[in-house]
């Protein structure tokens, strides 16, 4: 398992990187002597830097390998944040935060891709479960190390302190990493890459903003309009050329095509956590972002704690009934996160986002294997990207979903934002999570047990010959 680790690092740090930054967005606005809210641009553009490149990810790592793809990648990311931190005004910021997003866009599906290419099927879900942790680690720690660096050190090292990380991460590829690549590339799918990256920005864009007052509501609107009607050029185009950056071919596959449409719900509802719950704690209960940390931490002791029971679990009760399961169980621990009032005791929400953490981490784990049980080798950096693709545009669109229903919720009320108003934001982002248990009702009974051995008649051991009297 030392791939599944070395990737698993390397992704916790572009993961914590991408949360870290928000709680120092004032401090570094003071810096540069700008409006805070025009430093949104900084996470915006890292944003808008993965759309537009991680569709092209799998060619990539086809063409030029992906060990020295991902190695690259680490490099790029590391120089960015360096740069990052060297950075004296909002432009030099938001360039540096693009070239960042560039590096992310290849570090996540290629990673992923080089742990596919490094295991066989019978350890995929032991090492999915390594890389869903960094995923829902880093949201959480973000924000209360953030806090603790702008507070007790400069803003700045929050981009240095990727430089130890990048090395050793780059060492750690080049000596135990294999450098795979697919014999024969087709040609790159430039059309389908410009198609997707417009779509795609212009989605994600649309999902950041909506209901957050960044922008006027008819851009929102006009963004995602624009948006939509690219994908659907893309759409068009995809099944019109032979080797599409995006291959909708993909679909076919009833565990892949499960893992989007049902990804996609899930992560709508989990993706709007980590921008409810600190608003909750800090702007409803009054905590400061170091102590709102803290306590949501929890949630990734739960993460690290399935990592250990997700392939036993797997092995027991099979995908489908465990994504069924899971789905509604995850789904209840959203809506009761409606129930915190400023009474609510601390060990209260501390088991309750304990417990949900697991079960999240349980489902993304199982997701993420699931997408790769029947996937043909030659089409698993397509795979990858698609995926990751997919997860990107579901996590804004959750941030979109939860920011747009507090919006609904204040305006009903027409005063300023409290406590109340989570409720109605929870219960909504609570029934996205749950709508995708109906998606794994459709999966066969076997779906998935070649990968996580569920049925699997164990070989008796062959009887002792009797001895003689």
């Amino acid at each position: 398992m030392t791939t599944p680790l070395i990737v698993a690092c390397a992704l916790f740090m572009e993961n914590l990187d991408s949360t870290v930054v928000s709680t120092a967005l004032p401090t570094i606005a003071k810096a540069f002597n700008e409006n805070p809210v025009h430093l949104n641009l900084a996470i915006t553009s890292y944003l808008l830097s993965l759309a537009v490149f991680i569709p092209i990810s799998g060619w990539v790592a086809d063409r030029y390998g992906a060990r020295h793809v991902f190695r690259i990648a680490i490099v790029v990311f590391t120089l960015a944040s360096i740069l990052c931190g060297l950075s004296n005004s909002l432009a030099e910021f938001v360039a540096a935060r693009m070239l960042q997003g560039m590096g992310g866009a290849m570090m996540v599906p290629v990673g992923r891709l080089v742990v596919l290419r490094a295991v066989s099927k019978t350890q995929l879900v032991s090492a999915m479960a390594y890389l869903t942790v960094p995923a829902l680690i880093g949201p959480v720690i973000g924000p209360p190390l953030g806090g603790f660096i702008v507070t007790y050190f400069s803003w700045r090292w929050i981009f240095w302190l990727n430089l130890p990380i990048g090395v050793l991460g780059i060492v750690l590829a080049t000596l135990f990493i294999a450098d795979a690549r697919e014999p024969k590339t087709p040609p790159l799918d430039l059309r389908g890459f410009i198609l997707s990256g417009i779509g795609l920005s212009g989605l994600v864009f649309a999902f950041e903003t909506m209901g957050r007052g960044i922008l006027p509501n008819w851009i929102v609107g006009v963004l995602l309009v624009a948006g939509l009607v690219t994908i659907t050029l893309y759409v068009r185009h995809a099944h019109r050329v032979a080797h599409p950056v995006i291959d909708l071919k993909l679909l076919r596959i009833q565990t892949f095509r499960t893992n989007i449409w049902g990804g996609t719900l899930f992560r709508i509802g989990i993706g709007a956590l980590p921008f409810l719950m600190p608003l909750l704690l800090q702007l409803g209960f009054g905590l400061s972002a170091l102590n709102s940390g803290l306590l949501t931490f929890a949630a990734a002791a739960g993460a690290l704690f399935m990592k250990l029971t997700a392939a036993p679990i797997l092995r027991r009760f099979g995908f489908k009934r465990t994504m069924i399961a899971n789905a509604i169980i995850s789904a209840i621990f959203l809506a009761s996160y409606s129930f915190f009032q400023l009474g609510t005791p601390g060990w209260v929400i501390l088991v309750l986002l304990l417990a949900g953490g697991f079960f999240r981490s349980l489902q993304f784990t199982a997701l993420n294997t699931i997408a790769y049980a029947d996937m043909p080798p030659e089409k698993m950096s397509l795979a990858t990207s698609f995926a990751s693709m997919a997860q990107q545009l579901s996590v804004s669109l959750g941030v979109g979903v939860g920011a747009l229903a507090l919006h609904i919720s204040v305006s009903m009320h027409g005063s300023q934002l409290n406590v109340g108003d989570f409720t109605f934001a929870f219960y909504v982002v609570a029934i996205f999570s749950a709508a995708s248990a109906f998606t794994f009702i459709a999966l066969p009974a076997n779906a998935g047990d070649e990968v996580s051995g569920h049925g699997r008649v164990p070989v008796p051991k062959p009887a002792l010959a009797p001895k003689d009297s």
